[in-house]
């Protein structure tokens, strides 16, 4: 009994038919005529809330049911859809008012969807979620108010459907890269058509001509040997290491768009990985900061991609000062053999680069180096900017100072044979595809 009082609220025409009966006797009290209307509307509503409280609260058992439909883990970065069903299994229509308790992480206060449903019917409706950062998230209860008609009563339904879901790396987006690359429309997503240069293919056999074989492939002498036309046949080369090594220190932490670079470094490494394997190369991960914390050697087996997510789900960061003596230290222990390494950090001003070129040289020694690292799209605005009073000159002056910086940066890394990639956070994937595709087809890796 107390739970079904618990559960009654009452329904905005309620209160409208309240004021309409308060308004009759106030009118009463100047024109007598109106206390018999105000009586018939206190008789009226009294009849009408039996009516309702009988339509709701009769039927005992569980007569609105809800189960919400989740991905068994969602993709950070990236909209997920949420589906929530919800079951009448009154013998009536009913105006359902969905409140479903999302994570705590997103801040949503205002959720509120209403709906029609037939008698012992079902209705559904899906919203999408964008996460900004990894780990669990906790969605609890699903909250249904039902109205009937009337819309005087209105019933409360609590529905236990608490789950936790993770919140991995976005997947999202390495399966639409896998699915273009596996397509041959990498092209649609930016990224761009290398040309080869020369022959950066292992011999594997020596076969008969066919129209279309490149002729200068030919091998004479085993021609002159069949006396018919034979040409080599090359593959690409396969089996090179691809090492994607991410900077989790203090200066991966500024946030763009609500992630910070950190997540979006993960999420470009996770389809880096993916793109690697699909060529036939290995792929292996290495996170750092003020020490090494992962290391994931490189491998081309069909389980690494799940290793490789796996292992950036987990990572968690303090975001300490990163020490690059120690990674250097660990890249010349553990990699055996010569790979591209894929690093992925942040440097505001060209002291900063100076201060751990040293280490970036020693490591472009033994393996092919690319930095990446981050332009900072405020900045862009506020070069773009037209200035209207002195202090405005000056923002704009240290913006365009900031953006010097970065461009001798790269100028800096080219002087001593190490390649870069300066990007925007949201283009850091196909910009980093263009450069591993490059440096393939250039015959480096």
């Amino acid at each position: 009994m107390w739970q079904r009082i618990r559960n009654l609220f009452l329904g905005a025409r309620f209160y409208y038919a309240m004021a309409a009966i308060i308004f009759s006797y106030v009118a009463a009290y100047f024109f007598p005529t109106f206390g018999l209307v105000a009586e018939l509307l206190t008789s009226g509503l009294i009849v009408v809330v039996l009516a309702d409280a009988f339509l709701l609260f009769w039927p005992d058992g569980e007569t609105i049911q809800a189960q919400r439909d989740t991905p068994d883990r969602l993709s950070n970065g990236d909209r997920n859809r949420i589906t929530l069903y919800i079951e009448n299994r009154y013998r009536i229509p009913i105006r359902a008012t969905a409140i479903d308790e999302v994570p705590h992480q997103f801040q949503i206060r205002d959720f509120i969807y209403q709906m029609e449903i037939g008698a012992r019917k079902q209705g559904q409706f899906s919203y999408f979620l964008r996460p900004t950062r990894r780990g669990e998230y906790h969605f609890m209860h699903t909250n249904i108010f039902a109205e009937t008609i009337f819309g005087v009563l209105r019933r409360r339904f609590r529905i236990d459907n608490s789950v936790m879901v993770p919140v991995y790396p976005s997947y999202i987006q390495m399966r639409q890269y896998e699915l273009m690359a596996i397509s041959n429309r990498l092209t649609e997503a930016g990224i761009k058509k290398i040309r080869r240069v020369g022959h950066t293919m292992e011999f594997d056999q020596i076969r008969e001509y066919v129209r279309g074989d490149d002729y200068r492939t030919v091998n004479w002498k085993a021609t002159a040997r069949r006396r018919e036309l034979m040409v080599n046949h090359y593959q690409d080369e396969k089996a090179q290491q691809v090492y994607s090594v991410i900077n989790m220190g203090r200066v991966m932490k500024m946030p763009f768009e609500e992630m910070s670079l950190l997540d979006y470094a993960i999420n470009a490494s996770l389809v880096i990985s993916n793109i690697a394997v699909l060529k036939q190369d290995k792929a292996g991960i290495i996170t750092f900061s003020n020490t090494v914390h992962s290391i994931l050697m490189a491998d081309r087996r069909p389980t690494q991609i799940a290793k490789v997510l796996e292992l950036l789900y987990r990572q968690k960061t303090s975001f300490l000062e990163a020490d690059y003596q120690r990674l250097y230290t660990s890249l010349m222990n553990r990699l055996n053999q010569r790979s591209l390494v894929l690093l992925y950090t942040n440097f505001e001003s060209l002291y900063s680069l100076k201060n751990q070129m040293r280490y970036l040289r020693g490591i472009a020694r033994k393996h092919l180096l690319v930095v990446i690292f981050f332009e900072n799209t405020e900045l862009q605005t506020l070069q773009e900017m037209h200035p209207g009073k002195t202090e405005d000159i000056y923002i704009k002056t240290i913006a365009e100072q900031f953006a010097y910086e970065k461009r001798q940066i790269v100028k800096e890394l080219q002087k001593y044979g190490i390649f870069s990639i300066l990007t925007t956070p949201q283009a850091l994937s196909v910009n980093t595809i263009n450069k591993y595709l490059q440096l393939k087809a250039r015959g480096f890796i």
